[in-house]
């Protein structure tokens, strides 16, 4: 017993051994082996069953065809989910596929269903499913069977193989790397379905899945084009060299001819191979982008992108194999100054009353402060001093009236429009409850609120549901929270200040340039100062006000002045217009007046329009006016009066959201493709940082002309505009 039960204990020792021998074969997952001289990655692979991107993926280190080389030690997956073949895929993995056609088969003598399922390339088992008698009765001559045909699976060699991992640059953008790899921006976004489908933006470091440029590829596709060249007169085959970057030996491969006839000739033609664009990196600092639209060809692209056919093969040479729809192409910065662009894509001019899809119905909540609460609509005249008196009550109303005009307009164009007010009372907690009770996700965007304090409420919840929902603030410029949904339609202060400075800086010759800057303005003052390094800045007296001595110094005759005056206060403001006019009109100066804000302090009664006037005064503005164009006509029609500023400014704000959103139903979206709108008043360009809003960032230069306030023209010659 004692010899039996050691016996007993030997097998299943040894029965433990094997198993644990053949678990541990199973688990060889590797092999390895050496190159040698004339084999490729495609060799290697059909020789292990396995696909050269699964070799690939084991050794990241082989990334084009020259470091193949022999001696190379490779690591060779067994196991790899894309080493499967036909013969080893599991036929229930085959079934999920559904066929895209049947073929009718008639069975003939000693045919069997092992034959035909090889004939056809499908397996017993899907031959059956689709003729289920096969279940109960053998195969028999003259039978018809139905047999399913199925997609031909991608060949994961040639698509695995020319993929690549692809790290985001510093100033790259999806357009650019689109072009880098020469790949339609559409193509990059369906081989990286997690970027954002409403923004372009992309992260330093981030990572992209991208083909493998052409050169790189283990294929070795590389595709020279090739040019003819006449010779002439006294040029040698160095200056050739030279002009061509290839040495005078590869001339003399590529054009035998030099030999026979005994060296080059002139009125020869030679083959050589075309002049490349500078090979630098491509990013926004040097290039902008053009995405190419259906139906373009070369001669309509030269018009649009305003380059010579020359330059636009120059730097996209992927052109001489033709021009199709989706092509990223690059456009030199130098080369279109006269183009609009915005985050480095050159836009198309965009008619948007043009573009109008009627299947697109908006869908826009307003939210504004009427305050209906607060009016007495049974004492008329009450009712009207509360709104004469009240100026966001007023504004709001002014804003619901142009908004009413612009949505009868877009519906007379067949545009369907779902329009909802709401009163937001000015008041958070009624803003609050609002929120809490009613869904914002059927909205396509949020036109409010006007109350500063109630805008962060808003487009907290707005971005917080399912689908982020845009927010648009009629009268603001930025907000203290960054939420990334808002568009503001007022341009921020620095913006304007921008838009003038750079005008001025541009346009001066030998002007003389003062800035007179209160207390409270010191860090306008420096702003200037910086881009205006050759400004003289005029001392303020202990109380504020010019110091009058020292600013009479500054001025000196036979020489233009032009003087920035930074202040909020209105006092101040008409005492330093007194001087200045007075100095104009008395003192036979040459003197002009400019400011970079223009708040309440230059439009108080107490200032001198006339004074305004003699001074040329001239400043950055968001709102242009308005003349009597088909808005303030309709307006008139429906009112019986004149629109006010918040009546153009509704009208604008509300026609400009709906045409874009009836152009593309994501607001989102759509502002990356459309570039600058105007309208009767106003005029809107968004951009975005993509982490705190979206900025409007188009602005007009104002003037007091005879007076009145008129636009002024970027191209006028201001130097010619001042009065003596």
């Amino acid at each position: 017993m004692k010899k039996l039960k050691i016996t007993v204990k030997s097998c299943a020792f040894l029965l433990m051994f094997v198993m644990l021998t053949f678990q541990l074969q199973a688990q060889e997952k590797f092999k390895y082996h050496t190159v040698k001289e004339g084999e490729t990655i495609y060799g290697i692979a059909k020789q292990y069953r396995v696909t050269p991107y699964a070799i690939l993926q084991q050794n990241p280190e082989i990334k084009n065809v020259e470091d193949l080389k022999p001696n190379t030690y490779l690591v060779i997956p067994l196991v790899s989910s894309t080493a499967a073949t036909d013969e080893n895929v599991d036929d229930k993995t085959k079934e999920q596929v559904e066929p895209i056609g049947f073929v009718e088969h008639k069975v003939k003598r000693k045919e069997t269903l092992y034959r035909l399922a090889k004939e056809y390339g499908v397996t017993e088992e899907q031959i059956k499913r689709y003729n289920t008698n096969l279940y109960s009765e053998p195969l028999q001559k003259k039978m018809v069977l139905k047999i399913p045909k199925y997609p031909k699976p991608k060949d994961p060699t040639e698509q695995d193989l020319e993929m690549l991992q692809y790290m985001v640059k510093p100033k790259e953008t999806r357009w650019s790397i689109a072009n880098k790899f020469g790949i339609s921006l559409d193509s990059l976004e369906q081989l990286n379905p997690q970027l954002d489908k409403n923004s372009t933006y992309l992260a330093n470091g981030q990572m992209l899945k991208v083909p493998r440029p052409k050169g790189d590829s283990l294929a070795k596709q590389v595709s020279v084009v090739y040019e003819s060249f006449t010779v002439p007169k006294s040029i040698g085959i160095y200056r050739v060299s030279q002009n061509y970057g290839i040495s005078a030996d590869s001339i003399i491969k590529l054009n035998p001819q030099i030999t026979e006839a005994g060296g080059l000739k002139e009125g020869m033609v030679l083959r050589l191979p075309k002049k490349r664009a500078e090979n630098k990196e491509v990013n926004v600092d040097n290039f902008n982008f053009y995405i190419v639209k259906p139906q373009q060809g070369i001669f309509r692209l030269t018009k649009v992108l305003e380059i010579s056919k020359d330059s636009l093969f120059l730097f996209n040479p992927e052109l001489e194999n033709g021009v199709k729809a989706g092509m990223v192409l690059k456009v030199p910065k130098k080369k279109s100054g006269n183009l609009q662009v915005k985050n480095a894509l050159v836009l198309d001019k965009i008619n948007l009353v043009d573009s109008i899809n009627i299947d697109n119905q908006p869908n826009v909540l307003f939210m504004l402060p009427f305050r209906i609460n607060k009016v007495d609509f049974a004492n008329k005249d009450k009712a009207k001093a509360w709104v004469t008196r009240v100026k966001d009550t007023r504004g709001a109303l002014g804003f619901y009236s142009g908004a009413l005009v612009a949505l009868d307009s877009l519906k007379k164009m067949g545009l369907s429009i779902n329009a909802k007010f709401v009163d937001t009372e000015r008041d958070v907690n009624k803003v609050r409850n609002y929120l809490a009770t009613n869904s914002l996700q059927n909205f396509d965007a949020i036109v409010g609120p006007i109350d500063p304090s109630l805008l962060p409420e808003i487009a907290y919840k707005s971005v917080s549901t399912e689908k982020a929902v845009p927010v648009i603030a009629p009268f603001a410029s930025s907000s203290i929270l960054g939420f990334d949904n808002i568009f503001y339609a007022n341009p921020k202060d620095d913006i304007l200040r921008e838009r003038l400075l750079n005008f001025v800086k541009t346009q001066r010759k030998n002007e003389e340039i003062i800035v007179i800057a209160d207390a409270k303005h010191q860090a306008v003052r420096d702003s200037i100062v910086k881009v205006l390094p050759f400004a003289r800045v005029a001392k303020m007296s202990k109380d504020g006000s010019l110091h009058l001595v020292d600013f009479e110094a500054m001025l000196m005759k036979n020489k233009t002045h032009w003087v920035f005056v930074e202040t909020s206060d209105a006092n101040l403001a008409s005492s330093i217009i007194s001087i200045l006019n007075a100095a104009n009109t008395e003192l036979d100066y040459s003197v002009r007046m400019f400011t970079t804000n223009y708040d309440r302090a230059f439009q108080a009664s107490s200032i001198s329009k006339p004074h305004l006037s003699n001074l040329k005064f001239t400043f950055p503005s968001e709102y242009k006016g308005f003349k009597n164009d088909s808005f303030v006509r309709d307006f008139n029609q429906k009112f019986g009066y004149d629109p006010d500023r918040y009546a153009v400014k509704g009208f604008d704000v509300t026609y400009d959201i709906l045409l874009k959103l009836a152009f593309k139903k994501n607001l989102f979206f759509a502002s990356q493709f459309v570039g600058t709108t105007e309208y009767s008043g106003n005029k809107f360009d968004y951009f975005t940082n993509h982490t705190n809003g979206y900025y409007n960032q188009a602005t007009y230069l104002m003037q007091y002309d005879d007076l009145k306030i008129i636009q002024l023209k970027e191209e006028d010659d201001i130097k010619g505009n001042v009065s003596r």
